[in-house]
């Protein structure tokens, strides 16, 4: 292919483009003119629909008027479709009647019953109706003034016609089915997006209040047990509550931006929940009076958003599930960094440490569930419940997606 042709394609889709984007009127506005110069182009002017057969009568000034009649109106097709084609057809219909020579604007009848059956909205039914006693009366009128044709021929003639329409109903069938479909799809990923919402909202939200409830009991005793450690007490709480609006801030700012706002902000890269973040979800909790042990194997490498995400949840909810159902308990959180997998593994000690994860409900879940549900959107997996020695154990095994450097 040479140069030229590469460089005319692109520019012929741009152009199809634009003219796709142009206003209805416009563009019926131009097939209606192009249709009136081709009715009057000596080598097409015989060509066009014909029922009446009668004797052909010499061209005036009305058979003129006829033809625009059966032309002009198609500017109009698709915003008033039962006027254009009323016109059109009342048009036609005296243009047979007065046995004036076949022109190519007869083939705005075909456009017009296409047009009415794919863009009429209302009174479908009895625009049928009135179009075919229309063409029945044509047809006694025809046969009065002296038609050859036999009831055959207008049958003949009447399934064109009818073809036409049904050309139009098919297509007007099919835009609605996208149109219905397109609409279930804007409503599952509303649905999805506002499970996702309520995921994170339940797992910011629940993790910093617990920690902060536990927090304020402990200072609440320190005052009276060790009033000179009450202060550290209250520096966590306040900790926490300043990390939880940090955290809320972030997902608002997610929530607001769109496009690369939310990935090419380095503010907000920041404050985004990563795997590097994970001591600090330990070490709030180790403020909490719960002992975490913390470990690391492998190397860590910088991950996809989702990944990252996800990996920081599963460790956030399992700390929050041992600080509310096993409180001073030993807990155990491991990271495991492979060239394949990213596996977390978190342990409480003592009794049934948190609920076992249900299986997410139609909404997705949250808590435990929640994440199961995330993580196996990743291909990954996630089990959740007692040990058998005792305790409870959270494990889950994420795909790794570097980032590309």
């Amino acid at each position: 292919m040479s140069r030229q042709a590469t460089w005319s394609i692109p520019l012929l889709r741009a152009s199809l483009d634009r003219w796709q984007e142009r206003d209805a009127l416009l563009k019926d506005g131009v097939l209606a003119l192009t249709l009136t110069l081709l009715a009057f182009v000596p080598p097409l002017s015989r060509i066009g629909a014909q029922i009446g057969d009668l004797p052909e009568r010499p061209a005036n000034v009305l058979s003129v008027g006829l033809v625009l009649a059966q032309t002009v109106p198609l500017a109009g097709r698709r915003r008033w479709p039962a006027a254009c084609l009323a016109v059109i057809a009342g048009a036609f219909a005296v243009h047979q009647a007065l046995g004036f020579a076949t022109t190519f604007a007869s083939m705005g009848l075909y456009l017009a019953l296409y047009s009415a059956g794919s863009h009429q909205v209302r009174f479908r039914h009895g625009l049928v109706v009135v179009a075919s006693a229309g063409y029945a009366v044509l047809a006694v009128v025809l046969k009065r003034l002296g038609s050859p044709n036999s009831l055959p021929d207008y049958l003949a003639f009447s399934l064109a016609l009818a073809a036409a329409w049904l050309v139009g109903s098919t297509v007007r069938a099919r835009r609605t089915e996208e149109a219905k479909r397109r609409r279930l799809a804007a409503e599952a990923a509303t649905a999805a997006e506002r499970a996702r919402i309520a995921r994170e909202l339940h797992d910011v939200v629940t993790h910093h209040v617990t920690a902060m409830v536990v927090q304020a009991d402990a200072a609440q005793f320190l005052l009276t047990s060790a009033p000179e450690r009450a202060g550290e007490g209250l520096t966590a709480v306040s900790d926490t509550g300043r990390r939880a609006l940090t955290e809320l801030r972030y997902l608002l700012g997610v929530l607001e931006a769109t496009g690369e706002a939310a990935s090419t902000d380095p503010a907000g890269a920041g404050r985004a929940p990563a795997l590097g973040r994970v001591g600090d979800l330990v070490e709030q909790a180790r403020r909490s009076g719960q002992p975490v042990e913390f470990g690391e194997q492998g190397e860590r490498r910088p991950q996809s958003v989702d990944v990252e995400l996800a990996a920081y949840r599963v460790v956030q909810e399992a700390l929050t599930n041992a600080l509310k159902y096993a409180a001073g308990k030993p807990t155990r959180v491991l990271l495991r960094h492979g060239d394949e997998h990213i596996e977390i593994v978190v342990t409480t000690d003592g009794p049934a440490a948190a609920p076992v994860a249900r299986k997410p409900g139609p909404a997705g879940g949250r808590g435990l569930a929640g994440l199961r549900a995330r993580v196996r959107m990743l291909d990954g997996e996630l089990e959740a419940g007692p040990r058998p020695g005792g305790g409870f154990e959270v494990r889950a095994t994420i795909p790794s997606k570097p980032l590309q450097e």
